[in-house]
């Protein structure tokens, strides 16, 4: 079995590359320089979602499927270049087919600029030819490659009019979707101190959409209906041996 390794990433303002980049006093405090930031894009597009690279990366939920099983584990903390590097370090180990809901439109462009900002390495995942030469013709770079499979992004037919946010779509088809938080709310409850939440939060977006490539792969006839239900029980029986609140919650919500 080829790894599926389905992944999400929650970020926070960076701040110390906004001070940098507005040339503000060190001591300012970081709520404030958020709050700049906000409201400058406000300005210039109407909306106070930062730009990709001021994006910093606190967490990279992984939902992996190999033969050894299922799991579901986090990258987190305040080390942003050492969690960074460490979801490449299992790129470049596995190989994995790399699943995400609106990756290529946000995850993964975020980790590139914060991988560049750190002098980071991921030469498996750059390959795009020059190393493998099956990556030449499929690799995670391309947009119409497979290697990287960004759901959303195929299954809107590359339209931005269709795209369809994760949670919404995971509810129509009996997911949980999202519990107790979104994106908007990762900064301020970062600021509360509430990390574990929002480590909690990202793995089961990473698990929704897991589910999501099951459903996929039933669409498009690589699942019998019965092979499907078998993925589906894999997933259920893993998550309930985790005996978390989280977990407990996203079982309860499961249609």
């Amino acid at each position: 079995m080829v790894p599926v390794l389905t992944f999400d990433i929650e970020t926070i303002p960076d701040i110390s590359g906004l001070i940098k980049l507005y040339d503000l006093p060190a001591d300012t405090p970081p709520s404030e320089i958020a709050e700049i930031a906000f409201q400058r894009r406000r300005q210039a597009n109407g909306s106070d979602f930062l730009q990709h690279h001021v994006h910093r990366v606190l967490v990279i939920s992984c939902a992996l499927r190999s033969d050894e099983g299922f799991r579901v584990w986090s990258l987190f903390g305040e080390d942003e270049a050492a969690i960074i590097q460490r979801f490449f370090d299992g790129i470049e180990k596995y190989t994995p087919q790399l699943v995400s809901w609106n990756g290529g439109g946000f995850d993964l462009p975020v980790l590139h600029y914060r991988a560049l900002v750190h002098g980071l390495s991921a030469p498996r995942y750059w390959d795009m030819g020059e190393d493998d030469r099956e990556f030449k013709w499929n690799n995670y770079i391309s947009r119409y490659h497979t290697r990287h499979l960004d759901l959303m992004d195929l299954l809107a037919l590359y339209q931005p009019r269709a795209n369809v946010g994760l949670d919404d779509i995971a509810k129509l088809v009996g997911f949980p979707g999202k519990l107790g938080m979104d994106g908007s709310q990762v900064w301020p409850a970062y600021q509360r101190g509430e990390v574990a939440a929002i480590r909690d939060y990202c793995e089961t977006d990473a698990v929704n959409t897991y589910l999501m490539y099951l459903r996929f792969q039933l669409l498009r006839g690589q699942f019998t209906a019965e092979r499907y239900q078998q993925e589906c029980d894999v997933v259920r029986a893993q998550l309930g041996v985790l005996d978390q609140a989280h977990w407990r919650e996203f079982l309860a919500a499961w249609q």
